[in-house]
């Protein structure tokens, strides 16, 4: 048995029925729907072979991979199977990526619904897990990692509990293996590693996943040039992977068999391989042309509205590339405020090669060129930055109100204090009201009005989409009837 066990909780360890965006549903808590319907629906487990996931959480791929590359015996297992494999275990690692619950789009729906986010109770429940309770006692290193760690700093009482011995805040490739052997030899760990400027690697520092990602999540860079104060993804510096390293890894999932699609991933695909906000036209298409050829799918984890503005000849061509082997693709894009007055002061790159104060125009351009072409956004909204006004807000509202002809989700989510402002006072409203009331129900109608034919698109060709199909739309329409109940028209 491995003396280095790797797992996440259970909204992690899904493929969400193929369907990346569908995860999504992990930040609600639960509702009218039963929970082992809505668990089902919404993040399904993944299957496995004798415990062991046939595909995992990207950056736990990355760890795993890393952990090899030094020589250290590791295995990723399912939460569901950690009692097969734990026993005979020296370090137990955890991905985390919301794991309380305070991440925008789960602090949101909590403070509206006032219950706990489906992915707390997860990480919850899996911390509680009599196996790692069992193996805690004897002595098991617990070292944590991932995008949601910083959450650890509000709940130092729950890192006592359960006795987490190591939380790794950064990328983690070049501190791993010293921190994971450094457990391996029973010396004392750093209660909270937050990886230095000089320890960020480099594209050749990162190595390559060894088995499958779940949805065929590969990442083509890291770091974003926009640096929107909100955000802290813009502190890390900006690095692309050449063509070779992202098709390698794309092999792993196609070839294991067990996806035939992939979903690029960086905070903004259409600056592929620039070094600033104007995308480049040769990288870009040959990097879609490489991608397209080896996959029967292809999708963007997140891209920007202004590289799309910027370069409309460009999107159409990489558009046309994509629709070669399907009708459409998604992607999640942060529209964040309808205002120039805020958007020039908290994301003054956001807009760039335009200008902050042509934001709005550049919503409206960039949303209609993703339309047209057959990319179908998944906005977000910021509400409660510090300094907003009443007048941001209905900026923002006449700006959704102006999209509403554009296929697309938009949901509207309360500020988290990251990236430059995590010094700031969080934003809380638990009973919307005024201007906010105003911009929710908004969203909410757009939200519906395509939710149904997003629905049909996305289950078009497979075969269990008359029970799937039906059970969303039931779950839309419990939503509508919730809406109704409480006074507020969204039709």
């Amino acid at each position: 048995m491995a003396e280095v066990i790797l797992t996440a909780d259970r909204t992690l360890m899904s493929d969400y029925h193929h369907h990346i965006f569908v995860g999504f549903g992990t930040c609600a808590p639960p509702n009218v729907i039963p929970d082992w319907l809505y668990s089902w629906l919404f993040f399904p487990p993944i299957k496995t072979k004798n415990g062991i996931p046939v595909a995992a959480p990207y950056g736990l791929r990355k760890v795993e991979a890393q952990l090899i590359k030094e020589g250290i015996d590791v295995l990723t297992v399912d939460p569901d199977h950690l009692d097969k494999y734990i026993d005979d275990c020296k370090v137990l690692g955890i991905h985390v990526m919301d794991p309380f619950g305070f991440g925008p789009a789960s602090s949101t729906f909590a403070a509206v619904l006032k219950k706990e986010p489906f992915l707390a109770k997860h990480f919850r429940l899996l911390m509680e897990k009599p196996a790692i309770r069992k193996a805690k006692k004897r002595g098991v290193k617990i070292i944590v990692g991932g995008s949601g760690v910083w959450q650890f700093l509000y709940r130092p009482d729950f890192v006592k509990k359960y006795g987490i011995d190591c939380i790794i805040d950064g990328e983690a490739e070049r501190v791993i293996g010293k921190i994971v052997r450094a457990a391996l030899n029973g010396e004392d760990l750093p209660k909270y590693y937050e990886v230095s400027p000089e320890e960020v690697p480099s594209i050749d520092e990162i190595p390559e996943i060894k088995a499958p990602s779940i949805c065929g999540l590969i990442e083509i860079g890291r770091g974003c040039p926009r640096k929107c104060k909100f955000c802290s993804v813009t502190l890390r510096p900006l690095r692309w992977y050449p063509y070779e390293k992202i098709m390698r890894e794309i092999s792993v999932n196609v070839e294991s068999g067990y996806t035939s699609g992939a979903c690029l991933h960086a905070e903004d695909v259409m600056l592929y391989g620039s070094s600033n906000t104007i995308p480049k036209d040769k990288k870009l298409i040959k990097l879609h042309e490489m991608v397209v050829k080896k996959c029967e799918g292809i999708g963007w984890s997140h891209c920007s509205l202004s590289a799309v503005a910027a370069k409309p000849k460009l999107f159409e061509t990489i558009a046309e590339i994509i629709k070669q082997k399907q009708p459409w693709w998604g992607a999640e894009i942060g529209i964040e405020t309808g205002s120039p007055r805020l958007a020039k002061k908290i994301m003054p790159a956001k807009a760039h090669p335009f200008k902050a104060e042509e934001w709005p125009d550049v919503v409206r351009m960039g949303m209609g060129l993703m339309h047209d072409n057959g990319l179908v956004p998944a906005c977000t909204l910021i509400v409660g930055v510090p300094g907003e006004t009443e007048d941001d807000i209905i900026k923002t509202i006449e700006l959704v109100e102006d999209l509403k002809d554009i296929k697309s989700l938009i949901v509207p989510l309360y500020f988290v204090p990251m990236g430059r402002l995590k010094d700031k006072d969080w934003f809380k409203l638990e009973k919307p009201s005024g201007v906010y009331l105003e911009l929710l129900v908004k969203c909410l109608r757009h939200d519906i009005r395509w939710v149904y034919s997003l629905i049909d698109d996305t289950f078009r060709d497979k075969w269990y989409k008359p029970i799937l199909g039906l059970l969303y739309k039931f779950f839309v329409k419990v939503i509508e009837y919730k809406c109704q109940k409480a006074g507020i028209s969204i039709r």
